[in-house]
């Protein structure tokens, strides 16, 4: 492999906190609800692939907002993306659904034939076709490299309360797993998943990437696939551990939640942030939290020192939301947080997932669950009304 040691990367910083999300959704057979590999026909409707893109695998599709100021405009904006696609979806006969897995397909993936998709398809072999998972990507806007690096290395603890928050995919081929986010377990089986390693400064993750670089571990840093990572041509900080979201209100709560925290995370003092969040753990405890999470969701109990003391996932999720408050008017995220804690205090994915099968003892109909779920979030009178009369979107 030639890979060229020349691999500085300038991060493109980002006047103020904006922020994008990337909400991938499953493509299904409208008769079998089978997943049904379906990318190039239905991307010849979008033939400019800005805010509907295909992705790895040939069984999903990626809805892409804008570069927007707050959440709430973020998603007014995904809505009339995702009311496009389930139009052009029925046309093809195929329908729609979030969910961080599908929970009865058994066969592997076709890779969608971009170059890219190629290269990782070369590169990883078999791996390539079971990743057959779906997820939800925010992007906060960073001033700086630097800004990017301590926000990160502060979000690490938090990532188990995003993972349990989002948790959405508890069925496997057909099997229900006990976990409630079995896809975090779909992706360890690959390199450069999961926890990220800590950096200091913006100039020690540049130093990882020209190394990484000329050890042929990566071509670009889009290789690494880590729950948490900058984005420098973007000039973000990317949090990528979440499953895909159920809905749109699901996926505003989850965007409100990643951008008030990076924010204050951003910008607390240290002795803020020890205050809600156990700083220096050592890496057996931050996996095993996300471990805890993705296996047992809100009802998790998470570790905070390496005395193995620990304490209710759900109360630390609940106190990040008290540290956010601070931050929320100013960044106009108050009423996206509101909508975080009640999904906070509703039903979660996986649990709705679960009582579909239990009520109906079939797999298709949690696939009709997620289904309904999404197409009556996407009506325009269904949508919290409150978008359209919120400053800003």
């Amino acid at each position: 492999m030639n890979i060229s040691t020349s691999f500085a990367m300038k991060f493109k910083p980002s006047p103020t906190h904006t922020v994008g999300v990337e909400w991938e959704l499953q493509l299904l057979d409208s008769e079998t609800l089978d997943l049904s590999d379906g990318i190039l026909p239905l991307m010849e409707f979008f033939p400019d692939a800005t805010f509907v893109k295909p992705e790895l695998i040939q069984s999903c599709v990626e809805l892409n907002s804008c570069i927007a100021d707050n959440s709430n405009e973020a998603v007014a904006h995904l809505q009339l993306s995702l009311q496009r696609l389930l139009q052009r979806c029925e046309e093809l006969e195929m329908n729609v659904c979030g969910g961080g897995t599908h929970p009865f397909c058994r066969r592997l993936a076709l890779i969608t034939p971009l170059p890219r998709y190629r290269r990782l398809e070369k590169t990883s072999g078999y791996l390539a076709h079971t990743q057959i998972t779906f997820s939800t990507h925010v992007h906060i806007g960073m001033h700086s490299g630097d800004q990017a690096m301590l926000a990160m290395v502060r979000l690490i603890p938090a990532l188990s309360a995003f993972i349990a928050l989002s948790a959405n995919s508890p069925f496997w081929r057909g099997h229900e797993t006990g976990h409630a986010a079995y896809r975090h377990r779909i992706l360890a089986a690959a390199p450069n998943y999961g926890l990220p390693s800590t950096f200091e400064d913006w100039q020690a993750f540049d130093n990882f990437l020209q190394a990484a670089s000329r050890a042929s571990m990566i071509r670009t840093f889009k290789d690494i696939h880590w729950d948490i990572r900058p984005h420098p041509d973007f000039g973000t900080l990317e949090i990528r551990v979440m499953d895909s979201a159920l809905n749109l209100r699901a996926v505003h709560a989850l965007v409100a939640f990643a951008r008030c925290l990076a924010v204050r995370l951003a910008e607390a003092s240290a002795s803020e942030v020890a205050e809600v969040l156990p700083t220096g753990l050592p890496y057996w405890i931050e996996k095993q939290n996300c471990y805890r999470a993705s296996l047992l969701g809100l009802d998790a109990e998470y570790i905070i020192n390496e005395r193995g003391t620990h304490r209710p996932l759900f109360d630390v999720v609940t106190e990040l939301l008290d540290f956010c408050e601070a931050v929320a008017p100013r960044i106009n995220e108050s009423h996206g947080l509101q909508i975080t804690r009640s999904l906070l205090a509703a039903r979660p994915g996986y649990e709705a997932q679960v009582d579909a099968y239990r009520k109906a003892h079939s797999a298709r109909s949690i696939v009709e669950m997620l289904q309904h779920s999404l197409v009556d979030a996407a009506e325009p009178n269904r949508v919290d009304k409150a978008l359209a009369a919120s400053p800003g979107a």
